[in-house]
Order: C-alpha cells, then sequence, then structure tokens
C-alpha cells in the first residue's frame, strides 16, 4: 500500500469538473483507490464519494493505492491534481 498527502491548489478544489476529471482518471487502475480528507475517507472511484469530501483550494488530502499498479495510479493522481486538472487555463 503506498500514501501520499497532497495540497490542492486548484481553484475550484475537487468538485464538479475536476471531481469528474480525477474520478475517470482513477477507475483506470486495478488498484483500490481512496482519498480522505481529515477523518473522512471515500472510494476515489466514486464521483459521490469524492464530492461529499467537499475539498476545497488548499485542503490537504491523503491518497492511498493498493494492487498490482498502486504507484503508477499515485503518480498519476498526484500529476493530475498538480496539473490542476488541466482547467485552469479555462477560466
Amino acid at each position: 500500500m503506498i500514501t501520499k498527502e497532497i495540497t490542492l491548489n486548484n481553484r475550484s478544489g475537487l468538485h464538479a469538473k475536476p471531481a469528474s476529471t480525477f474520478v475517470r482518471a482513477a477507475n483506470k487502475f486495478h488498484s483500490e483507490i481512496f482519498i480522505s480528507k481529515d477523518s473522512v475517507k471515500a472510494n476515489a472511484k466514486s464521483i459521490m464519494g469524492v464530492i461529499i469530501l467537499a475539498v476545497q483550494q488548499g485542503d490537504t488530502i491523503v491518497l492511498e493505492a493498493e494492487g498490482d499498479d498502486e504507484q503508477e495510479a499515485i503518480e498519476s493522481l498526484t500529476e493530475l491534481i498538480d496539473s490542476k486538472f488541466g482547467i485552469e487555463a479555462e477560466a
């Protein structure tokens, strides 16, 4: 199992479009992937689970992956978050 703590810096946090992009990316991996904020943990492959966390700009989350492609999953999701989901330039 791999865990990684990361801070979201995009303006809209993990709401609507970024959450959808995040969930689609997580679903590309076979590993079980979870995201947690404070003491709440959700399945990263579930749009409702991700949205219910109400992650906002500046919040720190923990990504957790376990499975055959756990390293690749964490790296890919970290890159997605670091790129601000590729939508900041659209705003």
